[in-house]
Order: C-alpha cells, then sequence, then structure tokens
C-alpha cells in the first residue's frame, strides 16, 4: 500500500494536468467570435459596433462571479464550483449555437460568462495558493493553446459548413466532456479549512478577511488596473486583429484567420518559454521586457509598412504580452499580502474582464466612426499606458521599504 507521502504529489500533479486541459478549454472561446464576428452579423442583420453589447453581457457575469470568487470557494469549495460552472458553460455554448435571434444569444452570453468567471478565477487562486509561478506559467500556456486553436476551428467551421454555428455546438460539447472530469475528480481539490482563526501556516485561501478591507489598500487598486489595462489590450486584439486584417487591409479570409490565429500561437510560445525560464529570471525584469516588446510591436502593427510587417508586429504583440498576466497572478501574494491574495486576485480577474468588454467595445465605437485602423493605435496607447502604470507601481513598491 502506497504511504500518503507518495500519493499527495501524484494527487496534486494529477490536478495540474486538468487544470491544464481545463484552462485549454475556457481559452477556446477568445478568439472564435473576432473570427466569426463578421458572418454573424451579417447573418443577423447587425452594425460592426454590435459586438460591444455581447462582451458586456459575458463580461458581467464574468465580474461578478469572479469578483466573488474567494467568498464562493470558501462557501461551496473549489470542486462543486468546477462542477456546476463547467455544465453552465456547456449549456451556453450550445445555447449560441442554436439561438435564433441576437437578443437571446446576447442574454445566454451573460451565463457563459459566469460559468468562464468561476473556472477562470477558481483555477488562478488555487494554483497561486498550492503551486509555483512557474505552474501559473503553464497554467496559462494552456489557456494560450486553447486560444490558438480557436480562431482555426471556426475559420474551419466558416469554411466546410458556411455556419459559425457548428463551431460553438463543438465548444459546448468539449465543455460537456470537461464538467464530466471534474465531477470525477470533484472531491480531490482542496478545501479551505473551516477555522475561525488563521496562523502562519495557512494558505491564502483560508484567510476569510473582508472584501471593504481588501479594496482598501491601494497596492490592490494598482492590481486592478493592471489587469484591466492588460487584458482588454488582449481582448482588443483577439476580436479585432481578423477584421482589421480581412475588411481594413484586403486580406482573403482563409489568410487572415491564419493570420490572427498567429497572435495566440506566438501567445502561447512565449508563455512555454516563461514558464521554463520564469524560475531564472526576477519577475519584474522579465514584466517590463516583456511590456515594452509588446510595445514595439503595437507600434509595427500600427504603421504597417508593408502586410508582411504589419502582421509581423501582432506575432511580436502576442510574444511579449505572453508572460504578463500569469506573472501579475503569481505575484499577487507577494504584492498585497497572503491574507488579501485570494480576494485580490478575484477583485484582478473581474477588473480584468471588465477592461476585456471596455477596451474592444471602444475599438468597436471607433472603427465605425472612423476606420479600423483605429484599433492598432488603441492598443498601442494602450500597452504603453500599461508600461507606465507597471512602472508606477514598482517605484511605489521601492519607497514603502
Amino acid at each position: 500500500m502506497q504511504n500518503d507521502a507518495v500519493m499527495k504529489p501524484r494527487k496534486k500533479t494529477n490536478l495540474l494536468l486538468i487544470a491544464y486541459i481545463a484552462s485549454t478549454m475556457i481559452g477556446l472561446p477568445i478568439g472564435m467570435l473576432g473570427v466569426a464576428w463578421p458572418s454573424m452579423r451579417a447573418n443577423l442583420g447587425l452594425p460592426l459596433d454590435a459586438m460591444g453589447l455581447l462582451l458586456f453581457t459575458t463580461t458581467s457575469g464574468y465580474i461578478i462571479t469572479s469578483f466573488f470568487i474567494a467568498k464562493l470557494i470558501n462557501r461551496f469549495n473549489i470542486g462543486n464550483l468546477l462542477v456546476s460552472a463547467s455544465l453552465l458553460c456547456s449549456m451556453a455554448y450550445f445555447g449560441y449555437s442554436i439561438a435564433p435571434t441576437w437578443a437571446l444569444i446576447v442574454i445566454i452570453g451573460a451565463f457563459a460568462g459566469f460559468g468562464n468567471g468561476v473556472i477562470d478565477a477558481g483555477l488562478n487562486t488555487y494554483l497561486a495558493a498550492e503551486y509555483k509561478e512557474s505552474e501559473m506559467q503553464w497554467l496559462h500556456a494552456f489557456f494560450g493553446l486553447g486560444a490558438s486553436l480557436s480562431p482555426l476551428i471556426m475559420t474551419f467551421s466558416l469554411a466546410r459548413f458556411d455556419s459559425w454555428r457548428p463551431g460553438y455546438s463543438l465548444l459546448g460539447f468539449l465543455l460537456l466532456l470537461l464538467a464530466v472530469i471534474f465531477i470525477l475528480s470533484r472531491s480531490a481539490w482542496k478545501a479551505p479549512q473551516n477555522t475561525a482563526t488563521t496562523s502562519k501556516d495557512s494558505g491564502m485561501m483560508d484567510y476569510k478577511t473582508s472584501i471593504w478591507e481588501s479594496l482598501s489598500r491601494m497596492k490592490v487598486w494598482i492590481g486592478i488596473f493592471l489587469f484591466m489595462i492588460f487584458t482588454g489590450t488582449e481582448f482588443t486584439l483577439g476580436n479585432w486583429t481578423y477584421s482589421v486584417f480581412t475588411e481594413g487591409r484586403g486580406i482573403s479570409p482563409q489568410i487572415a484567420g491564419l493570420w490572427a490565429s498567429g497572435f495566440w500561437i506566438t501567445f502561447t510560445v512565449g508563455r512555454v518559454i516563461a514558464a521554463l525560464f520564469a524560475h531564472r529570471l526576477k519577475l519584474s525584469k522579465l514584466l517590463l521586457a516583456a511590456m515594452m516588446l509588446a510595445v514595439a510591436g503595437s507600434v509595427l502593427f500600427w504603421l504597417n509598412p508593408s502586410p508582411l510587417a504589419g502582421v509581423l508586429g501582432v506575432f511580436i504583440i502576442g510574444f511579449g504580452m505572453a508572460p504578463i498576466f500569469p506573472g501579475l497572478v503569481s505575484g499577487t501574494s507577494q504584492r498585497v499580502g497572503k491574507q488579501h491574495a485570494a480576494n485580490a486576485i478575484g477583485f484582478q480577474m473581474s477588473s480584468a474582464n471588465l477592461g476585456g468588454w471596455i477596451l474592444p467595445a471602444l475599438a468597436g465605437f471607433l472603427a465605425q466612426r472612423f476606420s479600423l485602423e483605429s484599433v492598432p493605435a488603441l492598443l498601442t496607447i494602450s500597452l504603453l499606458g500599461l508600461l507606465v502604470l507597471y512602472i508606477f507601481s514598482l517605484r511605489r513598491k521601492e519607497s514603502a521599504l
């Protein structure tokens, strides 16, 4: 009979593999809407900027559940939450595939957001508490893998079936399989300690710090705005690059689909490299270099001196942005303190998706009223803002020492 010392590492490894599979699954929707959008809006008779309404409902659902993720974990346990959330996502994506009207799709989007918020914020909180920084980078590398595959899945759906609906049917089926995996592993996920007091040996999920107490800390708010800008930029690229290439720069849909997927591919490659070398680099230096590289890529995408140069700019942005999100998540406990970390991660995930609605919606507004070339300009300004805010956060940290 194997002892607990052997079984515990094995259980942690198995849960880590499940987390990687789940991260891949929740990455799949990210690039699908951008590729589906020209066909979707033509099919449903929608204006160019109507995407913002769907992004609003999905983001609202995500924000609500991720904001309270620490409280939800303490109340229901992470295993139960993951099962319920994956089932909800599966039903939502099947709903996309059969919904007859745009209004119904928009309503269903809120439920997709609820489920994704629980899975994404829950896994990030769990890994930040139980695993190392390199494993957090791998979690987000698998998210990037799902995001890399998503434009290809939707491009295939459009090419093979001349419809965006089969792509979402496949997504619903995959989330159903994920729900089965979570059901089988539900009891293996570690539950928070149900104690009235905490000690120096308590994990970050064991603290029951009030939300308002955490929100009173300036460092928590700096993290909120960093995540808002970062994910807003990421989602803007994911949702609008395809349209910039096809409707703005006259690239064929098939080639544009591959190039849009290229952003997520370089994004994923960057996260794999970061996972391999994260333990050798100081986190602040890694993030500064990554942000500066992303700014350089966005300038190249904006100026577009040649079609290939513009595409190269998108790839550079993807590679540069890769380690930023997981690096900021894994460093949350060091920035705000262990007792505030679980709450702060929930706030950060919520603000990330708020930015994921605001910036893409703003991009659609600008594209509708000016041109699609306003999208890369907005990206450049946003990434510059991210860099400046991060430098400010480092100086604030040094001044507090």
